[in-house]
Parts: structure tokens; C-alpha cells; sequence
């Protein structure tokens, strides 16, 4: 529910997906930054360990100590993107930089979204050093010619380097990650695993062409777990559902109010009560830019009622989440008013709904008020007050989601899931269709993608870590991706005798 961008985003205005225009990004969003996901407050990881694409230099053999076996170049290539990223990586010697220079190398979405002196200010958590570029993990001039991943040593820290250039060659998108090496066994990613949390899932499954979810390895992945933002998958899919039956339209107009404005990440809270967006722009920002004002006023129009409908028929844990919560009434409950919380939760499920009409959605909100009181906060009823699924849920979740975008009046679906996915670093010649839906708040992590091969073949990995004693430590959101990373690896790979052997 709060996460906290540090990082220019991948999402077009209304109607389009490009990459590069009109980044938005999420600074100083959230209340409770637990995956801080780049420029120098380097918290959350990505693990990217890619080989050869078509159209790459192709794969190097590196022995680099805690290095990926191969980069497909040492070099970062003649082209605008290769030269943004040699620039970026010398250029850290010199912070801060002037807003020159910062203007002459960062597009105005990313500026828009980070001021320069924001910039400055979080690149000053790394070593005033030039960084080396230790070689590229992903590049593919071929699909996407504009974008590089890259691993490089920060004064001795390796981090990995997400970088795309817009089309005047200014940089759009930057995102640096501590480097995980992902598990190459199913062992070694349970052993990963259960270093990370108290509580933790995984699942990696098959989608069969019906929808169905075939376990491949699995730990624990039928136990409900918090799910924080995760939950707006629900939301999506009872949207397509109204939208497939002609009750909504992608085009329709919502009206931003101060009754469904909300806090933590996101940007619509912070736009003139009585602006109007499209459904369309709506859901992309509420799973694109996890933006909590955006999931209120989809739950608002299709009716609580549908959304538990549809929790009903993905989840087998839908009784945890009634009534299924807007994040208006997660965080006056959570952040604001604890007696009101215990009111909430000594009432039977049943009798829950009215209370927050009548005692909760009342009560005024603001974001500077949920700071405010979240200011170094613990985690908070993460067992009691949140939406609960299991990653097994999550799975018929995305299986669901990819069945009603084969509709044509739904295919939106498939660009709002597919418009950014955390660096994941798969190669999108073996893997062409990649979405993802993450959540986090302290002491919740979850992570879920769904991806197709080039052959057709679709899988889901799913992780999820919880502990409602402590907020979780900045590793285990770096060696949540690395195990998820390592799962679509060892999925192409299948044991006995492969990858996915012990």
C-alpha cells in the first residue's frame, strides 16, 4: 500500500504506455518507505542475472567475484542510452552537480517528478567516486533499444543500473538496486527464503492455456499473508468485469473528490478536488504507480460488493477481507485512530462495513496528517487490519486477469499490468509479456509476476514475507527479487538433472 519511488516512472498520460514520457514519480509519497527503489537511498533489489539476446554483443564469460557468470558486453554501447549511462557513472565523482548539468542529461518527466536538489540529495548517499561499469546484464537493440541494464561498482558496493533514454536522449527512467545474485536451485531459493522472514511464501506455477495454475515448487503457498498493495489486483479484475458487461466504460470519466482521496503512494491525491481522469488512466495509475487514491475510486465505483465478489471467486481466503478495506479506511484505522481500530475488530465481520460508514469514512483525512502519524512507525495489525490472499489466490488472481485481457474490449489490461516491472531484467526476446504487482508496508513484502515465453508457455512466481513484530530489514527486499529472478530461470530449466534440480 505505501510505496515510496525514488525514481522517474515508465507511464504515459491518458491512453498511452510509452516509455519515457510523462514519468511520475512518487517522491515523498509514501508514509512508510520501505522500498526505497534508487538513486542513492539504494533499499530494494532487483536481481537481474540475463544472458544473450538477440542483437546484443553477446554473452562474456566473467569471473568477477560475486559477479553473474555472464554479461552480454563489457561496454555500454554507442548509442544514446550507452552514453547516458558512461556520463551517469563518471559523473558521480562530481555531486552534487549543478542544475546544468542535471538539466542537460535528465528530461523533464524525471524533473517534474524529483527536483534537482532532491536528485543531489539522494546520489549523495553513495561514494563520491566514478563508478565502473562492471559490464551490461541485459541490452536488446532490437525490441528495445532505449533501455540498458547494467551491473557497476559504487566504491566498492555493486549495484545494478536501470536506464532509458527518451527520444531526445535525455534520461526518462533511472533505478539502482543492490545486486543479489539470484538462487540457481529450488533448494537454494527455500533456503533463501526462509532467511528473510518469519513468514514467507513462494510460488512458481504454469498457466495452463484454461487459467489454471500447475505448482512447480511452492513453500507454504496455500497460507494466507498480508498482502498490502497486492490487493488492487482484486479490484482490477472486478473493474474488467463491469467493463466486459457494458456497467463501465475505459473512457468514462471519475471525478477526483476529497472523500476518496487518500495518502502513501500515488499522485491523485495531490490534484484539485473535481479533477477529472478516465478509468483507464485510473487503473493504470493504480497499478503502475500502486496510487491508493486511484484503487479508492475504482472500489467506489464498482461497489465494494463487487470487489468481494471477486476476491470470492479467485481467492479461498476472501472471509479475511470482509469488508474488503479502501486504503482511505486501511490508514485511519492503522495510522490515526488505534481506539477506533479496536472498535473496528471486536465486531463480527458482518457488522464491520456499517462501522466504517458510519464511524470511520467520517472522520477527516489528510495526507500530512497519516505522516505524520506513521512518522517511524512499526508494523501495525498487519494480521488484522489488511487484505489477505494466499500465493496460490494470487496466481488464479493473474491467470484470471490474463483470460479476461484476451477479451478485445478488455486488452487494456494487458498494458496497465505490463507498464513497469521493477527491473526484473528478463529478456523480453524469451520473455515477450511480463506483469507485476507488488505491495509493501513494514513488515509486508509481496511480489508477483506473471510472464509468457516466447513459446507460448505462461508462469507465475509469487513471494511473499511478513513479520508482525519488526519492519522488515532493506535485504529481504533485495533477496525477494533475486529468488523471484531465480524462479523464471529455474521454470525454463525444469529438474531432474536441470537448473531446477537441488
Amino acid at each position: 500500500m505505501n510505496w515510496f519511488w525514488l525514481r522517474s516512472r515508465r507511464v504515459a498520460s491518458a491512453g498511452g504506455l510509452a516509455h519515457g514520457s510523462a514519468g511520475r514519480l512518487a517522491w515523498g509519497k509514501a508514509v512508510r518507505p520501505i522500498w526505497y527503489a534508487c538513486l542513492g537511498v539504494v533499499l530494494a533489489g532487483a536481481a537481474a542475472r540475463c544472458t544473450g539476446s538477440p542483437g546484443s554483443t553477446g554473452p562474456v564469460p566473467d569471473t568477477t567475484a560475486g559477479s553473474p557468470s555472464l554479461f552480454v558486453s563489457r561496454t555500454a554501447p554507442d548509442a544514446p542510452v550507452g552514453r547516458q549511462l558512461t556520463w551517469f557513472l563518471r559523473a558521480m565523482a562530481d555531486i552534487p552537480w549543478s542544475q546544468q548539468v542535471i538539466r542537460a542529461h535528465f528530461d523533464s518527466g524525471f524533473l517534474g517528478s524529483i527536483s534537482p536538489a532532491q536528485l543531489n540529495s539522494n546520489l549523495d548517499n553513495l561514494p563520491a567516486v566514478a563508478a565502473s561499469l562492471d559490464g551490461l546484464l541485459w541490452q536488446n537493440p532490437a525490441l528495445d533499444p532505449d533501455s540498458l541494464l547494467a551491473l557497476a561498482s559504487f566504491g566498492g558496493q555493486q549495484l545494478t543500473v536501470e536506464i532509458v533514454a527518451d527520444r531526445a536522449g535525455l534520461i526518462s527512467y533511472l533505478v539502482l538496486n543492490p545486486y543479489q545474485p539470484p538462487p540457481a536451485t529450488w533448494a537454494q531459493a527455500d533456503r533463501d527464503l526462509a532467511a528473510l522472514a518469519p513468514d514467507a511464501s513462494l510460488l512458481a506455477a504454469r498457466v495452463s492455456p484454461g487459467g489454471e495454475c500447475t505448482p512447480v515448487h511452492q513453500v507454504a503457498a496455500a497460507a494466507p499473508r498480508p498482502l498490502a498493495s497486492m490487493f488492487k489486483l482484486f479490484v482490477l479484475g472486478a473493474l474488467a468485469h463491469q467493463i466486459a458487461v457494458g456497467q463501465v466504460s475505459w473512457n468514462q470519466d471519475l471525478t477526483v473528490t476529497d472523500a476518496l482521496k487518500s495518502a502513501g503512494s500515488g499522485s491523485l491525491q495531490d490534484v484539485p478536488a473535481g479533477t477529472r481522469v478516465s478509468v483507464r488512466q485510473t487503473a493504470l495509475q493504480m497499478i503502475a504507480n500502486s496510487d491508493n487514491t486511484a484503487a479508492d475510486m475504482l472500489i467506489h465505483l464498482v461497489g465494494r460488493a463487487a470487489v468481494q465478489a471477486q476476491d470470492q471467486q479467485w481467492s479461498a481466503h476472501a472471509a479475511l477481507n470482509v469488508p474488503f478495506l479502501t486504503t482511505r479506511e486501511a490508514f485511519l484505522l492503522k495510522d490515526l485512530y488505534p481506539a477506533l481500530a479496536q472498535r473496528y475488530l471486536s465486531l463480527a465481520p458482518g457488522q464491520r462495513a456499517a462501522f466504517l460508514a458510519s464511524s470511520a469514512d467520517p472522520l477527516p483525512f489528510s495526507q500530512a496528517q497519516v505522516q505524520n502519524a506513521a512518522n517511524g512507525s512499526v508494523p501495525t495489525d498487519i494480521d488484522t487490519i489488511e487484505w489477505f490472499a494466499s500465493p496460490d489466490d494470487i496466481c488464479r488472481a493473474f491467470a484470471g486477469l490474463q483470460q479476461l485481457a484476451a477479451q478485445p474490449a478488455l486488452a487494456p489490461l494487458g498494458s496497465i499490468l505490463s507498464a513497469d516491472n521493477l527491473g526484473i531484467g528478463l529478456d523480453p526476446a524469451q520473455w515477450p509479456t511480463v506483469w507485476f504487482k507488488p505491495g509493501s508496508e513494514p513488515g509486508v513484502a509481496t511480489v508477483g509476476y506473471l510472464a509468457t515465453n516466447s513459446k507460448g508457455q505462461t508462469f507465475v512466481v509469487v513471494a511473499m514475507l511478513s513479520n508482525p513484530s519488526a519492519t522488515l530489514p532493506p535485504s529481504a527486499q533485495a533477496g525477494l527479487l533475486a529468488i523471484v529472478r531465480g524462479a523464471f530461470e529455474l521454470v525454463r530449466y525444469p529438474g531432474p538433472g536441470g537448473r531446477g534440480a537441488a
